[in-house]
């Protein structure tokens, strides 16, 4: 599958459009300067808008421009999409919560815009709260509706026991317990996503080096990996052990030779056990145990990689690597994205991607 261009057109276009409770404003998109938008596994995404903070009046005064107080306000929605500027995607949605003004020594002033999506007001609260008879479903509909998000989730309804949150946040308990049973958490929009990871897949990006893909640093290292995952624990109403062991379940995109096999060749066995964390069966043992080792698994080989400004490269996306030679080139789980724009570099796309596999061409 080659590399989709990100325009039809002859030059790619792609100023960030933004829009402020719902609304495009002129002096917001011309006085900006540069745009960070940042998310990551877990939920979360923040927004950095930086803009110059001086305007000309009709009359060739000028004065600060954003001072009144009317567009760029704490508390208002704001959205940010990008790419090709005739058809840009959303990239962010959500709340300006801070305002910060630079007032240089040999430069003009500067207005900074933080915001945060709708997983911040999942984050301010916290509240002590028993959930009897759990599942993860359950309790995604639950916090959507506190956010007053639209809930989606894939699969999660098998009943996890009894959990107690005890003074925790709603997004800091919904990360404990989705990490346990390796799942995740974004949102989209104004929709809450939480998934299995092995169900993720945000859509599917081909990158060439030195064509969309401008730079990489690329690392295969044995340092974490392990070869089994053994978990252990006791049933007290039953007064039995339980037990849970993983060599692999859902490693995620890619091919070639696993971490474990690499490991087994090149250093022999080395499993690693978890005894530290209370589980009461077979089923919830087995759990952790998959998640544990698919999380070491999958970050065997990790990319940090620079590419031209792309929407579609967001955390979940598949991201098909070419240019990096036989060991390198493969496919690859986005983990981390950093979306950029400035008037001297335009629009790129930071991003770090992880994949269990090496020499899968």
């Amino acid at each position: 599958m080659p590399e989709t261009p990100l325009t039809p057109t002859a030059v790619y276009s792609a100023r960030p459009t933004i829009r402020v409770d719902n609304q495009a404003f002129a002096k917001v998109s011309e006085l900006l300067l540069t745009m960070e938008m940042t998310e990551q596994l877990g939920g979360l995404s923040t927004l950095e808008l930086r803009f110059s903070n001086v305007a000309s009046a009709p009359e060739g005064e000028a004065d600060l421009a954003f001072e009144d107080d009317q567009i760029l306000t704490l508390g208002a929605a704001i959205a940010v999409y990008g790419g090709d500027e005739t058809a840009p995607q959303e990239l962010f949605q959500g709340t300006i919560t801070g305002l910060e003004t630079d007032f240089g020594e040999q430069a003009p002033p500067e207005l900074v815009v933080l915001a945060e999506d709708a997983c911040q007001l999942a984050r301010l609260q916290r509240r002590t709260q028993v959930y009897d008879s759990l599942t993860l479903a359950d309790l995604a509909t639950q916090v959507a509706q506190r956010l007053s998000l639209t809930p989606v989730v894939t699969g999660l309804t098998d009943a996890i026991g009894t959990w107690v949150q005890l003074n925790e946040s709603d997004l800091a308990f919904m990360r404990r317990i989705l990490a346990r049973y390796d799942s995740d958490v974004q949102v989209v929009g104004r929709e809450l996503h939480v998934s299995p990871r092995a169900d993720v897949r945000r859509g599917e990006v081909e990158l060439a080096l030195h064509s969309q893909l401008r730079q990489a640093k690329v690392l295969a290292d044995l340092a974490h990996q392990v070869t089994e995952v053994t978990v252990t624990g006791w049933n007290p109403e039953r007064g039995q052990r339980v037990s849970g062991t993983s060599r692999g379940d859902a490693l995620g995109p890619g091919r070639g030779s696993l971490g474990s096999q690499v490991l087994r060749q090149a250093l022999g066995e080395r499993p690693h056990h978890l005894g530290h964390l209370a589980v009461a069966t077979d089923a919830e043992a087995q759990a952790i145990a998959a998640a544990a080792f698919d999380a070491r698994a999958r970050r065997f080989v990790t990319v940090l990689g620079t590419a031209e400004g792309n929407p579609a490269l967001r955390v979940g996306t598949h991201v098909t690597l070419t240019g990096l030679g036989d060991r390198f080139d493969n496919s690859y789980y986005v983990v981390y994205t950093c979306h950029r724009f400035d008037v001297a570099k335009g629009y790129e796309t930071e991003f770090e991607a992880e994949s269990a596999y090496w020499g899968g061409q």
